[in-house]
C-alpha cells in the first residue's frame, strides 16, 4: 500500500512481562487460600519474603517501608501486587513499594491508589521516589498512610 507508514510497536518490556505474570501467580495463590486468617498470614510472608530477595538499599528501605506502614496503619493488611509488597484494605491495594531494581529505575517508588485519600486540591502526588528512608522520611510515610486510610 502507498503512503502507509509502519510503525513498529515494542509491546511490554521483560519487566512489564514479569510483573503481569507475578500478578497472574498471586491470584491464583489468593484463590487457592482458605480462611481470611490463612490468607493473612501467608500474604504477610510472601510480603516479607519477596523483601528479603531484594538487593541492598531496596531491601533495607523495604524493611523500613514495610515497618513504618503496618505500624502506622494497622488496617492495611500486606500483600503482593504485581510482584510487589504492597498494602491492602478491604483486599484493595492502597500502596506499594516498587524497588528500583524491578523496572531498573535510579530510585524505589512508593505510590499510592486511587483508593487512598490523599486529595489535596485539583492535583497531589500518588507516588514518591524513594533513595533512602531515613527517620523524617519514616515520619512522612506514617503520616500519608494514616492519612490514606482515613
Amino acid at each position: 500500500m502507498a503512503g502507509t507508514e509502519t510503525t513498529t510497536h515494542e509491546g511490554f518490556s521483560a519487566e512489564e512481562k514479569a510483573a503481569m505474570k507475578a500478578h497472574a501467580r498471586e491470584l491464583k495463590q489468593e484463590a487457592r487460600r482458605k480462611s481470611s486468617a490463612d490468607k493473612a498470614a501467608e500474604d504477610e510472608r510472601d510480603v516479607l519474603a519477596k523483601i528479603a530477595e531484594m538487593r541492598d538499599p531496596d531491601r533495607i528501605m523495604a524493611e523500613r517501608v514495610h515497618a513504618v506502614v503496618t505500624a502506622a496503619a494497622p488496617a492495611l493488611a500486606p500483600k503482593l501486587w504485581y510482584g510487589m509488597p504492597a498494602y491492602a484494605l478491604d483486599g484493595k491495594i492502597v500502596c506499594f513499594f516498587q524497588s528500583a531494581e524491578k523496572f531498573k529505575a535510579r530510585y524505589a517508588t512508593l505510590g499510592f491508589s486511587d483508593l487512598a485519600n490523599l486529595d489535596d486540591g485539583p492535583m497531589w502526588p500518588a507516588a514518591f521516589a524513594l533513595t533512602e528512608v531515613t527517620p523524617e522520611v519514616e515520619t512522612r510515610i506514617a503520616a500519608l498512610v494514616e492519612r490514606s486510610t482515613n
